[in-house]
């Protein structure tokens, strides 16, 4: 770095190289140059280092040694002290004789100089020196006869020693008698003297070692400052400092590594460096990402220009290894801020730009009024604004052209943070004449207050939330009113409070262009509520408000609108003649008005043609026919797109018989769930969508025990973008089988729970119908000879009937009807003729035979002898009609219960 820096201010004053290099020398030898200094000083850091650790070893030592010397001395004495026999040989005759030999073999045994045996008189038993037995112990022994253990260091006979006194225990706690050991301090630390040569003979070895590298060290040392000495060091060292933060440029250095080793004061002003950033990596020191970049990558640069902050800096950049040098790169840095005016217009134009592109593609994601509405407060907080709100009339809201008068409702708010004393959203606002919104909406034009606590106009909407609007620090504002056309719908303000500068009048331009923009989108979104709302109305009015009333089947159902619009799906329950019910489920391609318009036509024409009692395959086949006169007159007219797509399922069940006959058009097969909770689909013939034409409807014809679910349903159920309908019918398979033993309703919403998307596509419309029988006893049937003779036959058997069912009220009129029913068949059928009695809701009474031919209700003339017998049949009973089968034709009447 040295030599970096002194290489182009001091290399004229160094040219004499020959003479400077003998004083440096000289410097040297005389010990005055900073190299031979650091060297002396290492060395004498070294020294006093081996004399601490020296001195700090003895003292371990000797602290070691007391401390092992006092823990043998008491586990020899504890350890003789409860050896076996000792009580007994203090209690015989002769104790020395007895322990005399243990003790000496003992303390041989264990190293320690004595093992003294002692009475409780303080008298010696036993001693390695025999001339000693029988002698008062030299020692505080007192403790020891209330059992317990004294350890302490004393002068004896034989040097500093450490002896332990430990009480001898009788069986029954009774101290009959002490053990002493002890040991010399100068026996235990004898390794610790052993050990002082190896230890002095280390430290010299590191001394040795540390002089040599200290000498390698101050040998580069001496090479890196050329001999210089600590004043000529200073010297030049304050010379550069002064050379280096005097100048107006920046001066950077950063070495090989990427660790910035220099910075002078203008390069810390320049790029507002922290104190420490000298040896820190120029990445991390919180630059922008370009210079950071630059500066540490090292790559040759002239005048390259970096905005820092609020600079605007040419930075030039060397490496500084090309002369042989330390690898690394200096780099110089020169304020520009006089081009920051025209380098800030256009980056706020470049802004601009930026903010109206988002706006094209962010706003108008949905076709919802409000969603639209939150979708500019996202985009304009903080980008442009601190607070944004949206007010549109409760019209546009609701679809339907406003009058730019009235009051507004407070759709969106968007804020850069929470507490703002403004309008909450969803609140009623009537804007007073002077306030800025009120100008706005007046004049169809933007509003600009750039000092709110100075704008009366807008204080005197609400004195006391303005007051805090202001307290809170928000501070000027921008009204745009939301045009689309010739229509307003509303206004949008935009609200400053964390940059101190007010908005100017190219913002306010900005702000018009932004709302322009989120305007058609509005605009947009409310046409599309207004259409969705009248076909939402079509469709219910189209679609069942109630199911009528019939015995045959328990139903529930649950019919769900797509969420992008209204759709084509309906479904009906028919009922029959006979007591037997029609199931119908369909689906007309696409969404909207025109689609539920349809969806009507062909649930009207469901309806009139199942009042004709046509099987399933012709009552599908009369509705394609009538699918492809619809597009054919679309077609003609060129208005309209064709409905062709459209499918259908038909399905008729007979609780008498408990046998469901059932067809479709393109519509996706009814699931069956048995009672024992088993799942299929029948196969049912899947023909054509309706429209198509060309090819004949199959039925399929099931027999269904009591308690089966039937579940019909349309393709939004089990298909959609992310799945196929394979995947989709295994799906309901699994929910039918967790739910097979539910109610209906139950099952329905199980169905639901485990197949609904989170945003429906389609329309969903689902029919679940568990079977019910009608039993034998609520049934009665007589066959009828051709005999005009049995028609009172017949009556007297239904009379007796009637009876059992405590139906006695109707016995005459049921003769009535069965009367001319049976004598009709008679006199213009086939036979065989027969008569069944149905107990429902109603009394059912049917007379069947073998003819296609069907009577008619006619007015009989004063003259006619006939032809009044259908219309006494018609006013006695609440229906009646026709059906007819692959047999023949049947006539059936229905009459109400009392």
């Amino acid at each position: 770095m040295v030599r970096l820096l002194g290489r182009s201010d001091a290399q004229p004053a160094r040219r004499p190289r020959g003479p400077r290099v003998l004083r440096t020398s000289e410097s040297a030898l005389g010990g005055r140059s900073l190299a031979a200094q650091v060297f002396v000083l290492q060395i004498v850091i070294v020294l006093l280092v081996v004399v601490a650790a020296v001195v700090a070893l003895l003292l371990q030592v000797r602290h070691d040694s007391a401390q092992e010397a006092r823990s043998r001395s008491v586990a020899v004495a504890q350890t003789f002290a409860n050896s076996p026999g000792i009580v007994a040989a203090l209690r015989s005759p002769d104790p020395t004789a007895l322990l005399q030999p243990s003790a000496e073999a003992a303390r041989k045994a264990s190293d320690m100089d004595f093992i003294v045996v002692l009475n409780t008189d303080g008298i010696r038993y036993t001693h390695p020196k025999p001339d000693r037995i029988g002698k008062k112990f030299v020692g505080n022994y007192q403790p020891a006869l209330r059992g317990e253990t004294v350890v302490e260091e004393v002068d004896g006979t034989i040097g500093r020693l450490v002896q332990a006194v430990v009480p001898v225990k009788a069986p029954d706690g009774t101290v009959v008698g002490m053990v002493s050991s002890g040991i010399t301090t100068e026996h235990v630390g004898g390794n610790a003297d052993r050990q002082l040569p190896l230890v002095l003979a280390s430290a010299a070895v590191a001394l040795i070692l540390a002089t040599a590298s200290t000498a390698l060290v101050s040998r580069r040392l001496l090479r890196q400052t050329h001999g210089l000495g600590p004043r000529e060091m200073t010297r030049m060292y304050e010379h550069h400092d002064a050379v280096l933060h005097a100048v107006r440029e920046g001066v950077i250095i950063v070495g090989g590594d990427g660790d910035l080793l220099l910075a002078n004061d203008e390069a810390h002003r320049l790029l507002d460096l922290p104190p420490d950033a000298e040896r820190r990596q120029v990445l991390d020191l919180g630059l922008d990402p370009g210079t950071a970049e630059l500066l540490a990558s090292g790559r040759i640069v002239t005048d390259e220009v970096h905005l820092v902050g609020d600079r605007l800096l040419a930075i030039n950049q060397r490496p500084t290894d090309l002369a042989d040098g330390p690898a690394g790169s200096v780099a110089t840095l020169r304020d520009s801020t006089e081009l920051r005016a025209l380098s800030g217009r256009a980056e706020a134009a470049r802004e601009r730009l930026d903010l109206l592109y988002a706006a094209g593609v962010g706003i108008g994601t949905s076709l919802d009024v409000t969603r639209t509405a939150e979708e500019l407060t996202e985009l304009a907080v903080p980008r442009f604004a601190d607070f944004t709100t949206v007010d549109l009339f409760d019209a546009v809201l609701d679809g339907e052209e406003p009058e730019a008068r009235g009051a507004l409702r407070r759709t969106a708010v968007g804020a850069i943070r929470k507490g703002a004393p403004l309008y909450p959203v969803g609140e009623s606002i009537r804007f007073v004449p002077s306030s800025p919104q009120a100008r706005s909406l007046a004049g169809s034009r933007p509003v600009l207050e750039a000092r709110l606590a100075e704008a009366p106009g807008w204080r005197a909407q609400d004195l006391e939330r303005t007051e805090q609007v202001v307290e809170f620090g928000i501070h000027s504002l921008i009204t745009v009113p939301v045009r689309a056309g010739a229509l307003v719908l509303g206004v949008v303000s935009f609200w400053r409070s964390e940059r101190p500068d007010p908005f100017d009048p190219d913002e306010v331009v900005l702000a018009e262009e932004l709302v322009a923009r989120a305007a058609v989108s509005i605009d947009n979104a409310r046409r599309f509520t207004r259409e969705h709302g009248m076909a939402v109305t079509l469709q219910r009015s189209l679609l069942p408000r109630t199911l009528p009333e019939q015995n045959a089947l328990d139903i529930a159902y649950r019919y769900l609108p797509a969420q992008a619009g209204v759709g084509g799906d309906w479904f009906d329950v028919l009922p029959l003649s006979g007591a037997r019910v029609a199931l119908v489920v369909g689906d007309v391609v696409g969404h909207g008005l025109h689609a539920a318009a349809t969806m009507g036509r062909l649930r009207t024409a469901v309806h009139n043609f199942s009042a004709l009692d046509l099987a399933p395959e012709e009552l599908l086949g009369l509705v394609d026919e009538l699918v492809a006169r619809i597009d054919q007159d679309e077609e003609a007219d060129g208005t309209s797109a064709p409905v062709s797509g459209a499918t259908c399922l038909y399905a008729i069940y007979d609780p008498v018989s408990r046998r469901c006959t059932i067809a479709r058009a393109g519509h996706p097969p009814p699931a069956l769930v048995r009672p024992d909770g088993r799942v299929e689909y029948p196969d049912v013939p899947a023909g054509p969508p309706l429209g198509l034409g060309g090819l004949p409807f199959e039925t399929a014809e099931l027999e269904l025990p009591e308690g089966s679910r039937l579940v019909l349903y349309t393709d939004g159920l089990v298909e959609d973008r992310q799945r196929d309908i394979d995947t989709g019918l295994d799906l309901l398979r699994s929910a039918l089988e967790r739910g097979a033993h539910g109610t209906p309703d139950q099952i329905c919403r199980t169905v639901l729970d485990a197949m609904l998307p989170a945003r429906p596509n389609d329309d969903i419309a689902l029919i679940v119908a568990r079977t019910r029988g009608l039993g034998a006893d609520r049934v009665a049937e007589w066959d009828v000879p051709m005999d005009p003779a049995a028609v009172g036959v017949v009556r007297s058997a239904v009379v007796r009937q009637l009876d059992l069912w405590g139906l006695e009220e109707l016995s005459f009129t049921t003769e009535l009807i069965l009367s001319e029913l049976v004598t009709n068949a008679i006199r213009y059928g086939a036979a065989p003729v027969r008569v069944r009695l149905l107990r429902d809701r109603t009394l059912i009474c049917e007379v069947a035979d073998s003819s296609n031919t069907s009577p008619h209700l006619r007015y009989a003339a004063m003259t006619d002898e006939g032809g009044r017998g259908l219309f006494l049949v018609a006013q006695l009973t609440d229906r009646w009609g026709t059906r007819y089968t692959p047999t023949g034709k049947i006539i059936w009447a229905e009459q109400p219960l009392p």
